[in-house]
């Protein structure tokens, strides 16, 4: 298998500010969000990174995506290097999340032209690529729709095109059914197993243990920031069992 994910002991500590302190009741003011993270992951497959809210999978894909910036240690995407070609990665990478914030007052229209400029998409495939995911997503009914008055769910199916306008090879989505109606995330999971079968390769994080057992060829468990779990989805029996096995090795705490 082509390897088109591979993390190298990714490290990012964030400073908490005092109120955050007071509510964590945290003694020093640096938490280690990821804490010398290495997985892989390959062409054509769903990778889901697995773990509780906390636990490093939000810093490990916007590393990933290039949106912060390791403290230590690197990533390669398609061959790129995320400390040293952060351009060339943002070529190659889609990144959904649902903390996304698009300007209400543009609409879905004025937004995939935008951001199909941004990536450098020429007009002829822009439009082409418009008509079809926009019909895709029923969002040609609201193309001319200010964001802002727009349903969650439609709202997510436009930062979801939006973040693929360029056709990207690597598709990245942070908890992709996050506050979204059965309806609307099914839509979005049908999609990703569409993508899959056009041979991109996707990597996301959940903490829901049905959605990795429905979508994933492959899983990372992530806890504290580390790796503690990395295998086939075919080769566990109970990924749920696994899941909990390992969290009270860890942490020492029952649940």
């Amino acid at each position: 298998m082509e390897e088109i994910v591979r993390a190298e002991n990714l490290t990012k500590t964030f400073t908490l500010s005092k109120k955050q302190q007071r509510i964590e009741r945290a003694e020093i003011a640096r938490r280690v969000a990821v804490d010398g993270l290495n997985f892989s992951a390959y062409r054509g497959e769903i990778y889901g990174l697995l773990g509780p809210n906390g636990a490093g999978k939000t810093t490990t894909l916007r590393m990933l995506a290039t949106l912060i910036r390791p403290d230590s240690g690197d990533a390669f995407l398609a061959g790129h290097s995320v400390v040293k070609e952060a351009g060339k990665v943002r070529d190659v990478v889609g990144f959904l999340t649902s903390d996304l914030k698009l300007e209400g007052f543009f609409t879905p229209d004025y937004l995939f032209d935008f951001f199909g400029a941004m990536h450098g998409v020429d007009k002829a495939t822009l439009a082409r690529r418009k008509k079809e995911l926009f019909e895709r997503f029923g969002i040609d009914k609201f193309a001319e729709v200010r964001v802002k008055n727009l349903s969650t769910g439609m709202l997510q199916k436009v930062s979801l095109v939006i973040s693929i306008v360029h056709d990207p090879e690597v598709v990245i989505f942070d908890e992709p059914t996050n506050g979204l109606d059965v309806i609307t995330a099914k839509v979005v999971t049908d999609f990703l197993t569409e993508l899959k079968g056009m041979g991109k390769s996707i990597l996301l994080s959940t903490h829901i243990f049905s959605l990795v057992e429905k979508l994933c060829d492959r899983v990372g468990i992530i806890i504290d920031g580390k790796l503690a779990y990395e295998g086939m989805l075919s080769e566990i029996d109970d990924l749920e069992s696994r899941f909990f096995g390992l969290y009270r090795s860890i942490k020492g705490e029952e649940v």
